[in-house]
């Protein structure tokens, strides 16, 4: 870790009162390592605009009941190895089903694959989750 750097913030009393309670609930030990974790969410967020290289997971309930879905599925994710590094498959139940994809990729493909895959008929919910690799924070 490079050298900290101390620096002054003006802010309402009204917004500090708010952060600090939001700090305790959160479980940080201090200001700064909140503020640091807010910084680094924008950095993240800004890499998912850019179209840079991010990481992260897509998460699926489904049925897997439904005709063709796990054909389906498995259909889109051999179409996109190159950006898919694991998948988990767990039984909710009798019917439902829930899989974790991690990904790897561009932005702008890795959000390709996860539309695609969440928008399958029978696909009851999904959800991408992005964050960086690492590399740029």
């Amino acid at each position: 870790m490079s050298d900290l750097i101390r620096f002054g913030v003006s802010i309402n009393e009204d917004l500090l009162e708010r952060f600090d309670r939001l700090i305790l609930v959160k479980g940080y030990n201090n200001r700064s390592e909140a503020i640091r974790d807010l910084i680094r969410n924008q950095l993240v967020e800004l890499e998912w605009e850019k179209e840079e290289e991010v990481a992260g997971t897509v998460t699926l309930v489904y049925d897997h009941h439904v005709k063709g879905l796990n054909e389906q599925l498995i259909e889109l994710q051999h179409g996109y190895h190159h950006l898919i590094l694991s998948t988990m498959h767990f039984h909710l139940d009798h019917h439902n089903c829930l899989e974790v994809l991690a990904v790897k990729g561009i932005a702008g493909e890795v959000r390709s694959i996860a539309e695609r895959l969440i928008s399958v008929k029978g696909v009851k919910h999904g959800r991408l989750t992005i964050t960086s690799t690492g590399k740029n924070i």
